[in-house]
This record gives structure tokens, sequence and C-alpha cells, in this order.
């Protein structure tokens, strides 16, 4: 047996050499790695989200591209702890498609923060906008420490 369908896939059953139908990681499944789209765990597992914070707040923003409001939970937990978490749901078969390729991820997220002492828990407001979310937290404001001068005797 040659190396090159091997390396390929196997497609003797076609006459013609088709560059777009070719999977390269046809190779990984004959070698007895995993290769799976329909587990748990997705790249969609490792939301990205970036936490600033201003003078006035905490504020956070996940990528959460084609996912809808509905899709996406935030919520604030005992001991100041914001957690966003979600799922996007595999788009349903019918035995009647071809699939070529399914790259889009799906399955459920969730990320944790646990806020600063300053944070106001009960204020959070959350928005999403072309598919980023953003979650801001509003700050206490910091109250300058009231300053007595002290005359110097001499």
């Amino acid at each position: 047996m040659s190396l090159i369908p091997r390396i390929f896939g196997d497609r003797r059953s076609s006459s013609k050499f088709d560059p777009f139908s070719m999977d390269v990681f046809d190779s990984f499944k004959e070698l007895g790695f995993p290769v799976s789209n329909s587990g748990e765990i997705s790249a969609f597992a490792n939301t990205r989200v970036d936490w600033k914070e201003t003078p006035e707040a905490h504020v956070f923003k996940a990528d959460l591209p084609g996912l809808k409001k509905e899709e996406v939970k935030v919520e604030v937990e005992e001991d100041r702890v914001l957690q966003i978490s979600g799922e996007r749901n595999v788009e349903k078969e019918d035995k009647n498609d071809k699939w070529h390729r399914v790259e889009r991820s799906s399955g459920k997220f969730m990320r944790r923060f646990r806020l600063p002492e300053n944070a106001k828990m009960d204020q959070v407001k959350a928005s999403m906008e072309n598919g980023v979310l953003t979650v801001t937290v509003p700050k206490e404001r910091v109250k300058k420490p009231d300053v007595k001068s002290i005359e110097i005797s001499g």
C-alpha cells in the first residue's frame, strides 16, 4: 500500500483528484489519534474575556459571535463572584444533508471571576451588541481620608 492514499485518506473510489475534499486530519484517525467534533469540550469552552478596571467600574468584554442574548447568562454569586455562562447548540442534522466541514465551535462555556471588595454587586449591568457581551460592575467611591492639619508648636 502506498503512503499517499494513507496520508490523505483513502480516496481511491474517485478517479478525480479534488484538493478541496481532502481532510489532512484523516491521517490522524488512521494513526489512532482521536479526532472528534462531538464532545462537550470544545474551543468554545475557552471563551476569552477581557477585564478592565476604570476609575468608576470593572468592565468585562467577552467575544461570543453567533450567540443571542437569550443563550447567555450573567449571574452574581455570594462572595463577589461574577459568572458568565452559556451554550451554543449544534445545528440540527437532516439525514439528507452532507456536511463538508464542521469548524464552528459548539458546547457550553462558563467563566467565573472573584471581584474585589469595592465592587457594587447589586448594580451589575450587562449588554450584548454585535456578538460582544459587556458586563459593567460599578465600584464604590474611594473615600479620601479626612486630613486634619496639626499645628506644630515650637
